[in-house]
């Protein structure tokens, strides 16, 4: 990320959201960007900021007024957690990232990036897997309702774009 283009157009100083900051990926990307010089970084933890609830999304946007944002949060676990739980992954990763993304785009975000994960390839995708083989094939059954998730969250930014 330091060495791309998005990377140095970004204002350093103006407020940078990251959900998930407390995350594998999201505590990850916060030291990066710390690193890069980043001043204006804007974390809430769970307890703080509950993703799921539309209306305190829409608050602290309306409050924080981030103008970039990286969203890394959502409701992860293992083989077992994936298989038990279908509806709570698909559920509440659905309402995350709806509520992240319409809260940005109604409040004029500049740049979002939505961080996506390898499940959301057919099981059998060739390797190294590539862009293209999205949709091409069935996904592995431990985790499909978390991909499935990830899928609708890309659909959703694209169609913002558009």
């Amino acid at each position: 990320m330091s060495d791309s283009f998005a990377a140095r157009a970004l204002d350093r100083g103006a407020p940078f959201y990251v959900a998930g900051h407390r995350g594998l990926v999201g505590s990850s990307v916060w030291r990066h960007l710390e690193s890069e010089g980043f001043t204006n970084l804007l974390g809430k933890s769970s307890a703080e900021l509950d993703l799921r609830d539309r209306d305190a999304v829409f608050d602290f946007f309306a409050r924080e007024k981030p103008t970039n944002v990286i969203l890394a949060a959502a409701k992860v676990g293992g083989i077992a957690a994936n298989s038990a739980f279908l509806v709570d992954f698909l559920s509440e990763n659905l309402r995350i990232q709806v509520n992240v993304l319409d809260a940005a785009l109604a409040h004029g975000v500049e740049r979002l990036l939505f961080l996506g994960s390898s499940c959301i390839y057919p099981k059998l995708a060739p390797q190294p897997i590539k862009e293209e083989y999205l949709l091409t094939g069935h996904l592995e059954p431990t985790n499909d309702a978390y991909a499935i998730a990830k899928i609708a969250g890309i659909l959703r930014v694209q169609a913002a774009r558009r």
